[in-house]
Parts: structure tokens; sequence; C-alpha cells
């Protein structure tokens, strides 16, 4: 887990694709080994990487080295997964490693390896007590994974800071979305919960109104005095401002009667990268003649959330293509990227999202004693 301070001590915590489990409580599956002669390793690791490759511990390495007391190595090798429920049937072990087993007539046993490649060194030191692993430190290309620069640390805290700021909706304390492009650090869209706007209900100091909290409150609105759509989660009205600012921005770009859709997204994706001279009218810009590339849905932005988003936001980021989501409050209800499940770790998902968590200051917290 990566975490980096800041000032005021603040804090950005990186959410994996999986679960972190206990270092003393790495979960285990139990392989079949052998000791085996050094001088037929090579042949052995070849041969069964050709019968059965184990592509579900790639992590695990095929041979362990031990040094022993009096001087000399032993090797032992991996050879299959074997029963998790008895340790004795042989005759569960294919009939190719057995063969194998027969031919350099190798004396087996049941061992535990690690099931699940190391995500953090001390992890990796675990692992390897109980067998050698390999461990490859997270290589994307994405800014935050591996640590954050202090002036990065700082601009990601303030524009979670206008975050929780937008989520205080008079009396009541919504969901809040901020879609930023980092390379220029402006903000592209903004946008609060529209799932209700009922003053109705307002009887505390502070009223929790989040839809991802629970997506389903809708359905106990019985006033006919509000005004709420069941989808329009912060997330969701985000990158539908988003969309209306690039429609603003770029005009030509619309669909016509006569152009198909998917024709219409192939060239919004080779138009990506052209580059178009508009006079920007924002706080940011200052009226000035800026540059602007030509976006692709959120390809490459970051969005800053008050809240963990749910399943609905979460699979609506993805579509969008943004690059990085930071969140400041866990969801336990519905969260879907880190609290319930992971979906940024799903592999069936044709694009991936890295995520992070900013830990707030008790003093800034808003919801302390909610």
């Amino acid at each position: 887990m990566n975490k980096c301070e800041v000032k005021e001590h603040w804090g950005i915590v990186y959410v994996p694709d999986k679960p972190p489990f206990p270092l003393h409580q790495q979960p285990t599956v139990k392989v079949h080994a052998a000791v085996i002669d050094p001088k037929h390793a090579n042949t052995l690791v070849r041969k069964l990487n050709q019968i059965l490759p184990l592509e579900n511990l790639r992590h695990v390495k095929r041979v362990r080295k031990q040094v022993l007391d009096e001087g000399g190595i032993r090797l032992s090798m991996m050879l299959c997964l074997a029963d998790e429920s008895d340790d004795t049937q042989l005759e569960i072990i294919p009939q190719e490693i057995v063969d194998l087993i027969n031919l350099y007539k190798l004396e087996t046993f049941i061992t535990k390896v690690c099931k699940y490649a190391p995500i953090s060194k001390e992890e990796w030191i675990e692992q390897s007590k109980l067998w050698p692993t390999s461990y490859h430190p997270p290589t994307y290309n994405i800014s935050g994974i591996t640590g954050f620069s202090e002036e990065e640390s700082l601009s990601v805290c303030t524009f979670m800071k206008q975050a929780l700021d937008l989520s205080k909706c008079e009396c009541q304390i919504v969901n809040a979305a901020i879609i930023v492009d980092p390379s220029t650090n402006y903000i592209i869209a903004h946008a609060r919960d529209q799932v209700n706007s009922c003053s109705c209900f307002i009887n505390h100091e502070h009223d929790v109104m989040v839809s991802c909290l629970n997506p389903w409150q809708w359905c106990n609105e019985n006033s006919s005095s509000c005004s709420w759509h069941p989808l329009r989660h912060a997330a969701i009205v985000a990158i539908e401002n988003s969309s209306e600012r690039d429609r603003r921005l770029f005009p030509g770009s619309g669909l016509d009667e006569s152009t198909d859709h998917l024709e219409h997204d192939l060239m919004l994706k080779k138009q990506k990268t052209e580059c178009v001279k508009k006079e920007v009218v924002d706080s940011q810009s200052n009226n000035s003649l800026t540059e602007l590339t030509r976006p692709y849905l959120c390809t490459g932005y970051d969005i800053y959330l008050v809240w963990e988003p749910c399943a609905m936001c979460a699979m609506a980021l993805v579509h969008q293509r943004v690059k990085r989501i930071f969140y400041a409050f866990p969801n336990r209800k519905t969260g879907a990227l880190g609290s319930v499940d992971r979906l940024q770790g799903e592999k069936s998902l044709n694009h991936h999202y890295a995520v992070f968590q900013v830990m707030l200051p008790q003093e800034k917290n808003p919801l302390i004693n909610i």
C-alpha cells in the first residue's frame, strides 16, 4: 500500500486491484513436490513446463534451493497441485507426472505455496518462507501508484478539498464529483448528486443523502415536491457535464442523422490528437486563447469523489476511460472500488484505472460525528 503524507496530515493511499491479506495469513494451496538431483533440474523444468505449466501459479518458482547445515545443497521441485482434502492420494497426480516420478525415481512430498502473487515487498518476504516466489513491483504507467511528489500530493488534496466543499448542499451532505485534466490541472466538470433535491426532510444539522451509499433510497421518497432521478449520481452527472463541455468546445464533432454511431466513435478516436484553438471562458483560463486537444470521452482524466462509487458509477468511469479515481470516504454498503468489490482488478474489462483513497485529517472530516 502506497501512502504519501502531506501537510496537515493528509494522506493518499493506493487501493490495490485485490484485497491485501495479513502478512502471516497469506492464502495457500497444496502442491506435490520432490527432491531432485541437480543434474536433472533443467530437463525436469523444461518437461514440467510443457506437461503442466501451472498458469495460476506463475509467481511460484518451480525449484527451491536449500543450503543444508553440513554445507550441501538440496533442490526441491514443484510438480503439480495436490488434493486439498487428502495428503496421501497419489492417484490424483496426472499420469504424465507419475511417469516422470517413476523415470527419475523421485520421492514426493506435499507442501504449501502461496496462492496469489505478492503485491508488496513485505508479502514477498513472507511468502518466500514457504516456497520461493517472484515479486514484480508495479510498473504501470500511471502516476501515483509508485508514489506522489510533494507537488502532486498538494494538487490532489486541493482538488479533494474542492469536492468536499461541493458536497455540502444547504443542510445536506451529498456526494460530489470533480473531473480534472491532470496535464493542465484544469477542472473539466463538476457535479453533485441529483437523485433527490427535497428540502422536506432537513431535520438535522447534517442529513447524509448520498446516492452511492443507498442507490435505492429514491424508492422510499413519496413527496411529490421532490425533483429526482434514480440514475443521477454525482459521477454520472459529472460525466454528462464533461460531455456537454466537449460538445460546446468542439461543435463540429456532433452527430447528424446520416452518421452511424460506430463510425462516429471511430472518427473521434482518430481525431483525439487533433488540436484546435478555442477561446475558453472560465475561471481558470481567464479568457485566454488556449490550445486544446480534442478529447475522446474522459481519456486520461482524474475524478475526485467524496464517496467511493457504487458499481454503476464505477462501470461508467470504465467506459469513460478515466485514468485515476480519488475518493475520500469508503462506501461499506455498495462500494465497488475497495469496500465490497474491486472492479479495478476485473481482468475481463477492456480498461483499467488506478484508485486512491485520500485520507483526511480528523479536523477536516465533515462526517466525524456522523
